[in-house]
């Protein structure tokens, strides 16, 4: 089983690739974490990624393609992949296709999590965690017990993230959409993309997205 798995920014799509890795013994490949890992570990694609990351310049469709089947081919072969944040272009979706036929493979499902701009935007302006030991509250729908005590460590400082404000969020959205936009239509004329609704509690989201992998 490969899939995609798109959603904005704030929409649980991290949390979901999580459980299905927990869950289904699936492998994310996230193009970034990869990224990364391959310049620690100075493979070959890595040396390349690094000495262009180095120069300024953008990481080619052909390195990430390089990473993406270099992965691939490390897993074990009834193993799915989830891919996150990759193809983005049309051009990144022609090239998934050829590295999973030339390795036996096929796309299965591409999964969307659709929200609701607003109530994303109050979802993510609203969390806040405790300073000492990181658990998570929210302004509207899970404020500490006792109001300015956490209900974990009894700490009385809390943070926000910087980055987690409107016109942030917003923009993120924006982004999303102009990223999804050119891949979206081809996936649809295969009939392979399904929406689940993001906004909905955690397990249900994950109920949904079974229901989908398990032909339901």
């Amino acid at each position: 089983m490969n899939i995609i798995l798109l959603g904005p920014p704030g929409a649980g799509k991290g949390t979901q690739a999580e459980k299905l890795v927990a869950e289904r013994g699936m492998v994310q490949l996230s193009t970034g974490d990869m990224l990364r890992a391959a310049v620690k570990a100075e493979t070959p694609i890595g040396l390349q990624a690094k000495a262009v990351m180095e120069a300024g310049q953008l990481v080619s469709d052909e390195i990430v393609s390089g990473l993406i089947g270099e992965k691939l081919d490390s897993m074990a072969k009834d193993a799915g992949a989830i891919f996150d944040g990759y193809p983005r272009t049309e051009a990144q979706a022609l090239s998934l296709d050829e590295i999973l036929k030339s390795r036996g493979r096929s796309l299965d499902h591409v999964i969307e999590l659709e929200v609701n701009e607003d109530a994303l935007v109050e979802r993510i302006t609203g969390r806040f965690t405790c300073a000492k030991c990181g658990a998570g509250y929210h302004d509207t729908f899970k404020q500490p017990k006792v109001e300015g005590v956490c209900d974990v460590c009894q700490s009385t400082e809390f943070k926000r993230r910087p980055d987690d404000n409107e016109e942030t969020v917003r923009t993120r959205m924006a982004e999303y959409r102009a990223k999804t936009a050119p891949i979206l239509p081809i996936y649809e004329a295969r009939g392979l993309v399904k929406r689940v609704d993001g906004m909905a509690a955690m397990d249900a989201v994950t109920a949904q997205i079974a229901a989908i992998l398990d032909g339901k």
